[in-house]
This record gives C-alpha cells, sequence and structure tokens, in this order.
C-alpha cells in the first residue's frame, strides 16, 4: 500500500514538473474571472488575432464562443471569424502542419485544452516571461519554457523584454543578480496594461477549456440546495415514522 502510494505522489510530482516546462519556477497567480463578458471578450479578440495564425482551437465552435460571451453572431463572424464561412464551424486555421512542424522544431498545439493541461498560472507567467536571447532561431527565451521554439507574438504590445540585472553584494563580494524581466518601452501597452491582456487572454482560454464550468457549477449549488431539503423532509418523516414504535 506504502509503495502505489509512493508511486502516486512520484507520479504527480513529475507532472508539476512537466507543467512548468522541466524548471522549478513562480508562477505567478492568473486574473481569472469566468464572469467577466468583457475580459471575455478582449481575450478572444487577443487569441483570434494574435494566436490562431499558428494555433487552433479545433474542439470549440464559433457559434458556441459567441453564445457564450454575448457576442452578436454578425458582429463576430466579421471581427474575428477569419477565414471562416459559417458560424458553426470550428476555430481552425489553414497553416500546414508538416510545414509547421518543419519552421518551428514541432507543430504548435491545439489550445482549446491548454488552460486544463498547464494551468492558468502557467500560461500566465509563461506570456510575461519571454526575454531576448540572440542564440535561438527567433531571438527569444522564455523563463517559464527555457529554449521555446515560439516567437514572441505579443511582443508588439508589450515591447522587447529583457532580463534586468543589478549589483548587489554577496557576502562582500558584487554580484549580478537577475531581478525580472523589463522591457524597452516600445510596446503599444504598458507594463500594467500588457498583464491585463494577457489576464484576459488567459481568461478566454481558461473559458474554452471548459465552457460550461458556471453551468455545471450553478446546477450543482441547486442539486446541493435540493439535497439539503430533500434531507430535510426525510428526517421529518422518520421521526414521524418511528414515533410511535418508540
Amino acid at each position: 500500500m506504502i509503495k502505489k502510494l509512493l508511486t502516486v505522489v512520484a507520479l504527480v510530482a513529475s507532472g508539476a514538473v512537466m507543467a512548468a516546462g522541466g524548471h522549478a519556477v513562480h508562477l505567478d497567480k492568473a486574473p481569472v474571472n469566468l464572469h467577466d463578458q468583457e475580459s471575455l471578450q478582449r481575450g478572444a479578440r487577443l487569441f483570434q488575432n494574435y494566436c490562431l495564425g499558428c494555433h487552433q482551437m479545433q474542439y470549440q465552435r464559433y457559434s458556441r464562443t459567441f453564445r457564450d460571451l454575448g457576442i452578436p453572431e454578425d458582429v463576430g463572424m466579421e471581427t474575428l471569424a477569419f477565414g471562416a464561412e459559417k458560424v458553426g464551424e470550428h476555430i481552425t486555421n489553414a497553416a500546414p502542419k508538416a510545414d509547421q512542424a518543419r519552421w518551428f522544431g514541432a507543430a504548435p498545439p491545439d489550445l482549446t485544452n491548454v488552460a486544463r493541461v498547464r494551468g492558468p498560472d502557467w500560461i500566465y507567467t509563461y506570456l510575461r516571461s519571454f526575454y531576448v536571447d540572440p542564440s535561438r532561431p527567433f531571438g527569444v527565451n522564455n523563463k517559464v519554457f527555457p529554449m521555446v521554439g515560439m516567437p514572441h507574438v505579443l511582443q508588439e504590445l508589450q515591447g522587447i523584454p529583457y532580463e534586468a540585472t543589478e549589483t548587489r553584494l554577496v557576502d562582500g563580494v558584487p554580484v549580478e543578480v537577475h531581478v525580472g524581466i523589463k522591457t524597452d518601452g516600445s510596446g503599444e501597452l504598458s507594463t500594467e496594461e500588457y498583464d491585463r491582456a494577457v489576464g484576459d487572454l488567459v481568461n478566454y482560454l481558461e473559458y474554452a477549456g471548459e465552457p460550461s464550468k458556471l453551468e455545471s457549477h450553478s446546477l450543482g449549488i441547486k442539486v446541493m440546495i435540493f439535497l439539503v431539503i430533500f434531507f430535510i423532509f426525510a428526517f421529518l418523516l422518520k421521526k414521524e415514522y418511528w414515533r410511535d414504535v418508540h
């Protein structure tokens, strides 16, 4: 029994390491709020404009997305459904997988369930952890996912990120210490605005991984209320039934 327990613990631990890209990193808390429909709409727009060129969301339909996010179908088809002809189509792109595998070293994964696999905190930290690295094919690397093969597609929003260091005394010896990632200010957004934009995108990916989550939670609450009421009636009935017996 103990051996089985240790095996389960080892598997969970290895899964956590894989989720962090093979390195232990601090993950920032993602501002996920599935009730914030405006955030979800902004996240959908970011995904369609910056992610869909390489990554598909092939298990999600435009019709479901527009309905859940409160986007009129005609507006959604005109502004978000690039290349799609019908609202019932899945969210896919036309990029050849063989070419993508050759360009990036591996075909970019489908992102429908990425928030369920990686977790929203991992994605939120990952998209804010790119930095300039001339040794890499696309000129960038990532603190959360070292040796990443993906370009920094949000760079025009963030600006050019770089590893910031400062000199500190350690045991009386001056040492260059990493103090985070900063940008050169060339992006369209400030640091705070970029963090909010990434939060919107992660919020949308969290929704896409389980579109019925809010409905499930609402139904679960109703079921629990029903069970409580049913238990009260059952308890009172039991007391009435056994009253004469005792």
